[in-house]
């Protein structure tokens, strides 16, 4: 592992922000290729892992399977669930970063404060908690789940207790004997929740909207299967390809065939019903808005916690923090010793995007304005050399982001190979490709569960537009993402 950049000036030909999921991606595309004359890796934290080393809460888990929440060249037959828990995919990717030697171009605990596009040198100079960086090729791949949304509701500064973000969790902070605020039922809340439930004296959960809840079918994995697989990984290949085109089937039901929605709430309903007994309580849990319009909510804990004693659910939002405790929109004060916020992410505006600055000076934020496009998701107009992993328009509703991640490795290595074999210093998407990609995403959404479903979710920008959905199935956007026109880039 590297300590430092090497020298006042560090000159290399490809740096990569992050090392979670997609800058292990995109390293190990880098590695096995030979792309560039040298790269490094930038982390801030330190060590790999991106939002499996952050997100410790108790109950962590992927509400993906496994066997294709994965690299797909890097298949790990340990697995001990079919929904992998959050120390063990951090100790897979952990043990990835080991395997194709990343640790010796890794700098960790080294935080990017600026990167600005020198057009003179045709290089992106990089300024670090380290030192200055001069690369060629820029590459973020620090994700869109990394800086935590907390509501800036009035009061908070003054409360007596003790606060905190579910994707920051404090563990020197005790919750026994104590009550708990929860705000917040997303896909976080609704896995540490059931946890704290019994260890804290009373749970108090304030929930703004409710999301249509289904059942994870999970399942231990036992050591005569691991061992299967380890002999013979063809089959563990064969289990993820079936579960990967069972995904698949879903983009039909939430993009062409929104009627087969109604079988799934049908489910939703019955699974509510046998669950929580009281109708007022089933109600205040019932949606009014289409299954998948929101992501779907998949774990078998959340509902039974609702019912127990020890849990109030306070249908409202959370409008202003007192000394002792939370108020809802409907003036109810509820005391809490802790308030815990687990309201999600900024994918809209990652903390990057406010640092990185194009040809004509302003920020990749300022750019946007709000509103992210790119070129696949990857490439934008007035930024050479600069490639996003996880980009706008790449986030998934029914599959694995992994697959998405490893399209756009792929993609970002054969555009940097595409400016080398024409000796060229620069690659820059054109302005008018860009923006005829971005009308072509808002129409394919257009008539999608999750632009018409009726709810407001985290997939809509400031703006009001939808800049984090991917519409359709994700084999199209490999495929998309392989077929370069090279007429689409300024390559000079």
């Amino acid at each position: 592992m590297i300590e430092t950049p090497r020298g006042p000036v560090d000159r290399i030909d490809i740096l990569v922000v992050g090392a979670g999921f997609g800058g292990i991606a995109m390293a190990d595309r880098l590695i096995r290729e030979k792309r560039g004359k040298g790269f490094l890796v930038l982390e801030a934290a330190d060590e790999v892992g991106g939002t499996w080393r952050d997100n410790t809460y108790p109950g962590c888990a992927c509400d993906v399977p496994t066997a294709l929440y994965s690299l797909s060249r890097h298949a790990h037959p340990g697995w001990e669930h079919a929904f992998g828990r959050q120390p063990e995919i951090f100790s897979y990717l952990r043990g990835v970063a080991d395997r194709i030697g990343l640790r010796e171009r890794l700098v960790t605990s080294c935080e990017v404060t600026g990167a600005s596009w020198d057009a003179e040198k045709s290089v992106w100079t990089v300024e670090t908690s380290k030192g200055q960086i001069e690369a060629r090729h820029l590459i973020a791949a620090t994700g869109a789940l990394s800086a935590p949304s907390i509501p800036e509701l009035p009061g908070l500064d003054t409360f007596r207790g003790d606060i905190f973000h579910s994707a920051r969790w404090r563990d020197d902070i005790p919750l026994e004997g104590r009550r708990v605020a929860v705000v917040g039922t997303g896909a976080s809340a609704v896995q540490f929740v059931p946890e704290i439930a019994g260890v804290a004296e009373h749970v108090t959960v304030f929930q703004r909207t409710p999301g249509w809840v289904l059942p994870r079918l999970d399942r231990s994995i036992g050591e005569s299967r691991q061992k299967v697989y380890a002999r013979w990984p063809i089959l563990q290949k064969l289990v993820r390809g079936r579960i990967y085109l069972g995904r698949e089937l879903y983009v039909i039901v939430f993009t062409r065939a929104q009627f087969l929605l109604r079988f799934f709430e049908w489910f939703a309903r019955f699974y509510l019903f046998v669950t929580v007994r009281d109708r007022a309580t089933r109600a205040a849990l019932t949606p009014d808005f289409s299954i998948g319009c929101k992501r779907i909510l998949l774990t078998s804990k959340w509902l039974p916690t609702l019912t127990r004693k020890d849990v109030t659910l306070v249908a409202d939002a959370a409008s202003s923090v007192t000394p002792t405790g939370l108020v809802a929109g409907n003036g109810t004060e509820i005391a809490a010793d802790v308030i815990i916020f687990g309201t999600g992410f900024q994918p809209s505006e990652p903390p990057i995007s406010r640092v990185i600055r194009g040809a004509d000076g302003s920020t990749l934020a300022e750019h946007w304005g709000g509103s992210p496009r790119a070129h696949n998701g990857v490439t934008v107009a007035h930024f050479p050399n600069l490639y996003l992993m996880y980009g706008p328009n790449t986030n998934l509703g029914h599959s694995s982001i992994v697959y998405m991640l490893e399209s756009q490795a792929e993609h970002v290595s054969r555009l940097i190979g595409l400016a080398e074999r024409a000796r060229e210093k620069t690659i820059e998407v054109r302005p008018e490709v860009q923006s005829a990609y971005a009308d072509r995403m808002d129409r394919e959404l257009a008539e999608t569960v999750w632009n018409e479903g009726g709810c407001s979710s985290w997939y809509f920008d400031s703006s009001g537009r939808n800049s984090l959905q991917w519409p359709t199935f994700t084999f199209r956007y490999r495929k998309q993402l392989r077929d370069i026109d090279q007429s689409d880039y300024v390559v000079s």
